[in-house]
C-alpha cells in the first residue's frame, strides 16, 4: 500500500513524466522520496543498479527513465535508443523485485501501438500490426520493458503494472529543435522566430498527422491512481481522449507565443504515425480524468520555458 511514508523511488526525476510524478506525491504528502541524478546511479549499469536498491530498499518504484527524443533523434541513433532503454528496463525491474519492492509502475509509451490502428487505440492493440518505423528501435526497447514486467508478475507474483502515456508535454521538457518532440520542438522554434522577427516558421512534415496531447501534470495524477488502485498485467491508456491535427497546433503554438509571420509546412520530413489517440476507458474507470485543457497547458509551459529556458537556447 502506497502511504505518506512509502519509500518511492522515482528513476527519472528531473525528466519531463519523472518530475510531474514527484510534484504529485509532494503535493499529496510524499517525503521519503529516493531520488538520484544520472551521475549517482547509472541506470545503464548493472552493478550501480544494484548497490543502489540493496542500500536503499524501495517499497514503490516508480520507472520514467528513458532516452527519449523526436522523429529526427530516433532516426539517427536507433542503438543508443534501443540499447540504452533495453538496459534500464532489465536492470531497474530486477533489481527491484530482488531486493522486494512491493510495487513497480513502469512507463511505456503510446508510440510503441501499430503505426495504423483503429481509432481510439485499445490497449489490446498491441502487438496486432507493424510499428512505426521512425522511432522503431525506441518502441521495441519499450514493448520488452512491458513485456519484463508481465514476465515478473506471472513468474514471481511480483505487482510490476504498466502506463501507456500519449505525447506528454510540459515543464522540464526538452524544447531542442532538432532532437525534440513536437510540441516543446514548435513553442521554441515560434518564441524564437518571434524574437528575431523571423517573417516565416517552417515546420515539419505535412501538417496533417493527428496527435494526442497531455499534461505532464496530470500524467503524474493518473500515475498515482495506479499505483494506489490498479493491480494487473494489462497496460493502462493514460492520454487526453483528446486529439489534434499538427497543423493546427502549429497555429495554435504561433498564436500563443504570438509569432505573426508566415507558416509553411515541409512535407519532405516525415509525418511518423499518421493517427494517434488513446482509448483511455480503463483508467476513466478508476476515476482519473485529466484536468489541464490544451490550450491552458500549452500556455503554461510557454511561461515556464520563457522563465527558464528562453534565454540558454535561443540560437540569435
Amino acid at each position: 500500500m502506497l502511504l505518506p511514508d512509502s519509500r518511492v523511488y522515482v528513476a527519472g526525476h528531473t525528466g519531463l513524466a519523472g518530475s510531474a510524478i514527484c510534484r504529485r506525491l509532494e503535493a499529496e504528502g510524499h517525503r521519503n522520496l529516493l531520488l538520484r541524478t544520472h551521475t549517482e546511479v547509472e541506470l545503464t549499469d548493472e552493478g550501480a543498479v544494484e548497490r543502489f536498491f540493496d542500500a536503499e530498499k524501495p517499497s514503490h518504484v516508480i520507472l520514467a527513465a528513458a532516452k527519449v527524443g523526436g522523429i529526427a533523434a530516433n532516426a539517427a541513433f536507433p542503438a543508443e535508443f534501443l540499447s540504452v532503454n533495453l538496459r534500464i528496463a532489465a536492470n531497474v525491474i530486477e533489481s527491484a523485485w530482488r531486493h522486494g519492492a512491493e510495487k513497480l509502475l513502469y512507463l511505456a509509451s503510446s508510440c510503441i501501438y501499430p503505426r495504423v490502428t483503429p481509432q481510439p487505440i485499445r490497449e489490446e492493440a498491441l502487438l496486432t500490426g507493424a510499428l512505426e518505423p521512425t522511432n522503431e528501435a525506441y518502441a521495441i526497447a519499450k514493448i520488452a520493458g512491458l513485456k519484463l514486467c508481465q514476465a515478473y508478475r506471472r513468474q514471481h507474483g511480483f505487482d510490476a503494472i504498466v502506463a501507456m502515456p500519449t505525447n506528454l508535454y510540459g515543464p522540464h521538457d526538452r524544447f531542442d529543435l532538432e532532437a525534440g518532440h513536437v510540441l516543446p520542438s514548435l513553442l521554441r522554434r515560434f518564441h524564437e522566430a518571434k524574437e528575431a522577427g523571423a517573417p516565416e516558421v517552417i515546420v515539419w512534415g505535412s501538417g496533417s498527422p493527428r496527435r494526442d496531447f497531455l499534461h505532464a501534470d496530470d500524467l503524474g495524477t493518473a500515475c498515482l491512481t495506479l499505483l494506489r488502485d490498479y493491480s494487473d498485467e494489462m497496460p493502462v491508456n493514460i492520454g487526453s481522449g483528446d486529439d489534434i491535427l499538427i497543423r493546427d497546433l502549429a497555429f495554435l503554438v504561433a498564436e500563443i507565443t504570438g509569432y505573426r509571420g508566415a507558416i509553411t509546412f515541409d512535407p519532405s520530413r516525415p509525418d511518423g504515425t499518421p493517427e494517434k489517440r488513446l482509448d483511455i476507458t480503463r483508467i476513466s474507470g478508476l476515476g482519473w480524468r485529466p484536468a489541464i485543457d490544451l490550450r491552458s497547458g500549452i500556455e503554461q509551459t510557454y511561461r515556464w520555458y520563457r522563465e527558464n529556458c528562453a534565454r540558454e537556447t535561443a540560437t540569435v
